[in-house]
């Protein structure tokens, strides 16, 4: 049954309590963030008029429509004029873009990121471990064949690299964990597409991703974490290593 089964702008305003005096328009994105993201409004439904919403948050019209023109650009609402403003997406298709956004209107740090996408990557091997099916260890198994034979197309190579990947996440079979890896990944990737510099690199790149495939076929959640922490550990000191190179060439300009 849906969430606002009757009258949406009514449930909407109800479930939105008055904020401080002098609440600033972040707060006010966040306020309405919060709601939009639950869960409890249904993709497409029509926000009420900003006067409504104004009154509901206590705040003025204008930190109302500030907001929205926030969460606009985040993707979140889409703002029709003469028609209104409505929900653009689920809650599980508007967290990864509010996540995406948050990261990267931050100020980022490369080491941060690098270890959290170490962490993650772990994580999603061992899941993947546990959870692979046939179809997937013969995705891995190509991929890591691709590699192999596109040592010496690093292009390619990155490519067959970033498939392996993909295909990992998906057999972990949690599209909140894989969400934050696509993330974490995208904001790498000016490095990441460059981390294999010469076929010796590749071919390293080639017998850790063997030893994570090794690990999953065989079902052992503990070696492919173990596997996978061998290979982020290298691939990670490549990527550093280029951050440190970006900076460097920069600073000479």
């Amino acid at each position: 049954m849906p969430a606002f089964p009757g009258e949406p702008v009514d449930d909407i305003t109800a479930a939105l309590s008055a904020l401080p005096s002098g609440t600033p328009v972040s707060e006010v994105a966040r306020r309405l963030l919060d709601l939009f993201t639950s869960g409890s409004v249904p993709a497409g439904t029509r926000l009420p008029p900003e006067r409504q919403l104004s009154a509901a948050l206590g705040v003025g019209r204008s930190a109302v429509r500030e907001a929205l023109a926030a969460l606009e650009i985040l993707g979140i609402v889409d703002v029709r004029p003469g028609s209104g403003t409505y929900l653009r997406g689920l809650a599980s298709e508007l967290l990864p873009q509010t996540l995406r956004w948050g990261l990267l209107i931050g100020e980022r740090n490369t080491a941060q990121l690098l270890e959290l996408r170490e962490g993650l990557e772990i994580y999603v091997a061992r899941l993947a471990a546990a959870r692979a099916d046939a179809d997937v260890i013969a995705r891995l198994d190509n991929s890591v064949k691709r590699m192999r034979e596109t040592i010496a197309d690093l292009p390619a190579f990155a490519k067959a690299d970033l498939d392996f990947h993909h295909a990992l996440a998906e057999a972990a079979g949690n599209e909140t964990l894989t969400d934050h890896v696509h993330v974490v990944r995208s904001l790498l990737q000016v490095y990441a597409d460059r981390a294999v510099h010469d076929p010796a690199e590749a071919e390293r790149a080639v017998a850790e991703h063997e030893a994570v495939l090794a690990a999953v076929r065989a079902g052992d959640g503990d070696a492919a974490a173990s596997a996978m922490a061998v290979h982020m550990s290298t691939a990670t000191a490549r990527l550093l290593a280029d951050s440190q190179a970006g900076r460097t060439a920069e600073g000479e300009k």
